[in-house]
């Protein structure tokens, strides 16, 4: 059943807390006041669309104004948040009316050629064009039996602090990296407060968070690692668990220093961690398979301007292709466009040539941060080749050196 009796309206300054119930409804959970406060710093009523039954919020959905990193440039993109309905609403249709407003209006505005979100359930947005952009590393080990390299000389010192006290710093070592780092969102001052706030009713039994800085041996810091601890026991003894948020380093020894520490902490033996699947972790401990590491989604990507997010970001060698493009919900996206660049810039215009490749707008958002191979989503039925060799010479350029990830839920 579809109902289109019930109107969409913006959010509007103050309506947070209703917004607020909505989503510890429907994602079983519960904000108290401190983490609604942080909630509510970031929330951008002007963004954000609501379905009202009476005097009752049944349906959102919400983006924050970032930007994103994607290979070789910065994109502004909508990053969707908030997507939520009513259990005594589902089944009506809300969900797909507000998605399509979205899109629809972030294409409108033209500033935002990309949408980006982390899913609750990946089935759900493909149906709009979002398509599985980058993955990310699951780590949770026993830690007895790892080892990493012994110090070297080269070598800085590691700080312990509370992460508020170093926000510049850690801005500037996050912005450093996020420059080469596809999927990585800008953090201006708003967000790094949010982003450190540390909310006593959501640590789930553990310690305040804390910051593990790397300080090269002329005294800059070159690596941060966020993270807490939780103690607990069994019949050996303690065996706390490590739970590590971040780590970022921009440069391999401070990187080894980091996980040397974190790997080892007195009266823990377990950690926790979430990273970009080509993480340096796997090759930097004796037995990879400790890690006992698995893949999961990250970042989902819906490209909502075909040919300005094409020609936004750069390319890993020369291309120069045709691809078909269908798009069910932005029509202007279906056609034709003719995309040629390399690592130093990229054009997409529309043309009337014949395609060399075909796919739906989805596979355009899988590919659009380097995370997966264009041959593989041939493979998997997502492309077609309709010019032979087509794969073959534009799989080099999709892909990039460093491979996307996600960093921090928003």
């Amino acid at each position: 059943m579809t109902d289109t009796a019930l109107p969409i309206t913006v959010g509007r300054a103050g309506g947070f807390d209703e917004l607020a119930r909505l989503f510890e409804i429907a994602f079983h959970t519960t904000l108290p006041a401190e983490t609604r406060e942080a909630e509510r710093s970031i929330w951008e009523p002007q963004r954000s669309l609501l379905v009202f039954d009476g005097a009752d919020l049944v349906a959102s959905a919400g983006a924050y104004t970032r930007e994103l990193t994607v290979p070789g440039a910065v994109v502004p993109a909508a990053h969707v948040t908030m997507v939520a309905v009513l259990p005594t609403h589902r089944r009506r249709g809300l969900l797909t009316r507000l998605m399509r407003r979205q899109l629809r209006e972030v294409r409108d505005a033209g500033r935002e050629p990309v949408a980006v979100l982390w899913a609750s359930e990946g089935r759900i947005y493909p149906r709009f064009g979002y398509g599985l952009a980058a993955q990310q590393l699951a780590v949770e080990c026993t830690t007895t039996e790892l080892r990493l390299p012994a110090p070297t000389a080269a070598e800085g010192r590691l700080r312990l602090d509370r992460p508020a006290a170093r926000q510049a710093e850690l801005a500037r070592v996050y912005d450093r990296q996020r420059a080469d780092r596809p999927g990585w969102s800008d953090r201006d001052d708003r967000w790094w407060r949010y982003v450190l706030g540390d909310p006593a009713d959501q640590r789930d039994g553990a310690t305040e968070r804390r910051v593990l800085l790397h300080e090269a041996p002329d005294g800059e810091v070159d690596g941060y690692a966020l993270w807490r601890s939780r103690l607990s026991q069994d019949a050996a003894g303690a065996c706390g668990v490590t739970i590590v948020d971040e780590v970022v380093a921009e440069n391999a020894t401070a990187r080894l220093a980091l996980w040397r520490l974190l790997l080892s902490l007195d009266l823990t033996r377990r950690l926790s961690y979430r990273g970009p699947v080509d993480d340096p972790l796997l090759r930097l401990v004796n037995e990879p398979r400790r890690l006992e590491p698995r893949v999961s989604d990250a970042l989902w990507v819906r490209v909502v301007d075909v040919p300005a997010a094409l020609a936004a970001r750069r390319y890993a060698a020369a291309v120069d292709v045709v691809v078909e493009v269908t798009d069910e919900l932005l029509p202007e996206n279906t056609g034709r466009w003719r995309l040629t660049g390399g690592p130093d810039g990229a054009r997409c215009v529309p043309t009337d040539a014949p395609a060399d490749l075909a796919c739906d707008v989805r596979a355009l958002g899988e590919l659009y941060l380097g995370g997966v191979g264009i041959t593989t989503l041939a493979d998997a039925g997502r492309v077609a080749e309709l010019r032979p060799g087509a794969l073959a010479a534009a799989d080099p350029a999709f892909s990039w050196h460093r491979a996307p990830a996600g960093m921090g839920v928003f």
